[in-house]
């Protein structure tokens, strides 16, 4: 399976790049005999996503379903063999999700908790404050140069 594509852009050349090799892989497992589900598809949630549909001034679902047309037209340009494209947004991930869910919460798994750092939305990452480097006029970058910003959220840990 690839990695599920945040579809808040067209997809590029890393993308093309990650269905490819997962494509080479389950192609020659299935030669080898061996049975293969090979999975791809867009995660459309996140913070991403609305900051990229915000100002263009369109609804969040239907940026999402806009890009992830792009997303699946390029696997079947591609001729990638997967057997099925998900989309986070389709009821059928959202009924597995809510299992898992419960499952964990059955098990005592899952607890309610504080977090807080700087934040990088690009990067969709947290980063400590020993990691980050100055832009221009003081701004707090990333290591890898993107924007960050205190956030500070209560959250589901497992």
């Amino acid at each position: 399976t690839t990695a599920i594509h945040y579809p808040n852009g067209r997809p590029h050349i890393g993308h093309a790049y990650a269905m490819i090799a997962a494509d080479a892989i389950a192609r020659f497992q299935r030669q080898a005999g061996r049975d293969v589900r090979f999975q791809t598809g867009t995660d459309e949630h996140g913070l991403k996503m609305a900051q990229t549909a915000r100002p263009r001034g369109i609804d969040v679902r239907a940026f999402a379903d806009e890009m992830s047309a792009h997303f699946s037209g390029m696997a079947d340009t591609l001729n990638i063999s997967h057997d099925r494209f998900i989309r986070t947004v389709e009821p059928a991930h959202y009924h597995a999700s809510q299992a898992i869910w419960q499952a964990m919460r059955d098990k005592g798994d899952l607890y309610l908790d504080r977090y807080e750092g700087w934040y990088s939305v690009r990067d969709e990452a947290f980063y400590d404050e020993k990691e980050l480097v100055e832009g221009d006029g003081g701004v707090k970058l990333s290591p890898q140069g993107t924007p960050v910003e205190w956030t500070a959220e209560e959250t589901w840990f497992f």
